[in-house]
């Protein structure tokens, strides 16, 4: 065996919990054959000690049989702790001008995290923030149209850096930009990961409080991409108050954990429909958010509740955050999430 199949065949190896290996994530540093040994040394950044033995179990059992004897395979793990929220570490680093970085997430589709991404970011652009909004999910895009800009196309400026579209006061970038209405995404992990850099480090997102990230749904290669471009100071999930939709919302923080980026909170949308008379009618179950804040300790940042001007200002690019929180419910509830997430960061 030599050094280069050695390094090949640890190309088998996945990072726990997600679809990419351990050489594309870099966390090989050095690969060797001393005499009849192969020495492979490894450096991961992790709270979890359950990581690393992971990892050396699932590289010596790839390549154990290839070296005919498992005295014969010797792994270094340099175990570091990782860099907290809002430090740099090796492949992530700050966004020149940007203050913070809050990416929103959700363990599955359908939940309404666009929508709740795109009505948090104006609540808190109304709070007198200066705040961008990148839409993370190639595959299906929808902040341009949320936002009543789905045919602007961004211009370069002289250092070749993308400039934003600018629509309700957020600075905005998306791949819905950059396609034809009925234009598919059709490309591998390897070129998502190269567009979720590019819109994150080549754009010219100017002075901002916060950039405020709407993930796809999911804990696959674009969010690990992420936190491994930028330090987040924090995620928020969403969900519904449905146990089906928390079984996928605890997976979300569960990868977070693993990547060292802190739970902000959660927020449940489509929380209960509310009469005309006052009277609530919870369709998707009840207290199911507020069950597993009490678990991991996180707040509760809001309910929103179901009302049909939601999608419908959504549809229109006039999202519900923009009406008077006296209103609508549905923009009072996003005001008073914008604000109890500006409380917690400023603790």
């Amino acid at each position: 065996m030599t050094s280069e199949e050695i390094r090949k065949a640890l190309g088998e190896v996945k990072y726990p919990g997600f679809s990419r290996d351990i050489i594309s994530f870099g966390l090989l540093k050095a690969c060797d054959i001393e005499g009849d040994t192969a020495v492979v040394k490894l450096q991961i950044q992790t709270k979890d000690p359950k990581i690393p033995q992971q990892i050396f179990q699932d590289c010596h059992t790839i390549l154990d049989p290839l070296m005919g004897d498992p005295c014969k395979v010797r792994i270094e793990i340099d175990v570091q702790n990782p860099a907290s929220a809002g430090e740099t570490s090796t492949g992530a680093s700050s966004l020149p001008g940007v203050k913070r970085i809050i990416a929103v997430g959700s363990g599955k589709g359908g939940v309404g995290k666009s929508t709740v991404s795109s009505n948090l970011a104006i609540a808190l652009s109304q709070q007198g923030l200066k705040v961008g909004l990148l839409d993370c999910d190639l595959y299906g895009p929808s902040i341009p149209l949320m936002l009543g800009v789905p045919h602007h196309q961004p211009q370069a400026d002289s250092q070749d850096r993308i400039i934003p579209i600018e629509a309700h006061g957020l600075k905005l970038m998306s791949m819905g930009f950059l396609l034809s209405d009925n234009s598919p995404v059709i490309v591998r992990g390897p070129l998502a990961n190269r567009y979720t850099q590019q819109f994150l480090q080549q754009v010219a997102w100017g002075e901002l409080d916060v950039l405020v990230l709407d993930l796809p749904p999911g804990t696959g290669d674009i969010q690990l991409t992420l936190v491994q471009t930028v330090s987040l100071d924090g995620a928020i999930i969403v969900t519904t108050p449905q146990e089906v939709a928390m079984i996928d919302a605890r997976k979300a923080v569960s990868m977070f954990a693993k990547v060292n980026v802190p739970i902000l909170g959660l927020i449940e949308n489509l929380s209960y429909f509310e009469c005309d008379h006052g009277e609530r009618y919870h369709l998707f179950g009840q207290g199911g958010a507020q069950r597993e804040c009490d678990r991991i300790k996180v707040p509760l940042l809001g309910r929103i509740p179901l009302e049909p001007i939601i999608g419908k200002r959504c549809d229109g690019g006039e999202p519900a955050a923009l009406l008077s929180p006296s209103e609508s419910r549905a923009s009072a509830a996003f005001h008073s999430a914008a604000q109890a997430l500006l409380d917690h960061v400023s603790e």
